[in-house]
């Protein structure tokens, strides 16, 4: 969550200069307890979206043990067929925005919480 609020920091930086954009956050799931309300609530705050969630899976770590990405290892996978799902929804993502960071004295897993 701090590195999306700090992305978001830079993408504000250069949106009127270099006419950069956030397309949104991705989350990675760590499984953890309410991570989607987490990021999506993150989301809103940063004035963007959830653009996808990548859910866990231990074939990643298979397929890194091996060297390989999972589509090389794993093409058919769930997790081969997250990573197309994501991908298919960068390409076709209109929904750029120019983020409101969020000050890193209050942004704290507590605040984004009672935000839910």
């Amino acid at each position: 969550m701090y590195a999306a609020n700090n992305i978001a920091r830079g993408v504000l930086k250069y949106a009127h200069s270099g006419g950069v954009r956030l397309g949104g956050l991705i989350c990675n799931s760590r499984k953890v307890d309410r991570e989607i309300e987490l990021i999506e609530t993150l989301a809103k705050r940063l004035g963007t979206q959830m653009i996808h969630f990548v859910p866990r899976d231990n074939i990643v770590q298979h397929a890194e043990l091996r060297r390989m990405t999972v589509n090389e290892y794993a093409p058919e996978s769930n997790q081969a067929k997250e990573y197309a799902a994501l991908a298919e929804k960068i390409i076709n993502n209109k929904n750029l925005a120019i983020p409101t960071p969020v000050e890193r004295t209050t942004l704290t897993f507590n605040d984004i919480l009672l935000l839910i």
